[in-house]
């Protein structure tokens, strides 16, 4: 059974590795102080995204919670006069 992954495993490592090869030559290009710059800059963008998306994460999960605590009084109001109604 391994043997029918090998070459999907190789084709995908293959792949990867001509990727990993361009990206390489595209900062071989460019001097080296550039190079470093342009690196410098885009981690610092990709990490103000990473900030950005982890804000969002968090916001929807508190927004969830809020949902679900709203829900729970909407259903003891529920309970409550479902109750109070059958009293009267």
């Amino acid at each position: 059974m391994e043997d029918a992954r090998d070459p999907l495993k190789n084709a995908a490592e293959a792949v990867c590795d001509g990727l990993r090869q361009i990206g390489d030559f595209s900062y071989a290009i460019l001097p080296k102080d550039i190079a470093h710059a342009l690196g410098d800059f885009k981690k610092a963008f990709l990490g103000q995204v990473r900030n950005a998306l982890d804000m969002e994460i968090d916001w929807i999960g508190e927004r969830v919670a809020g949902g679900d605590k709203l829900r729970d009084e909407w259903r003891e109001k529920c309970q409550h006069n479902a109750s109070s109604d059958s009293v009267s």
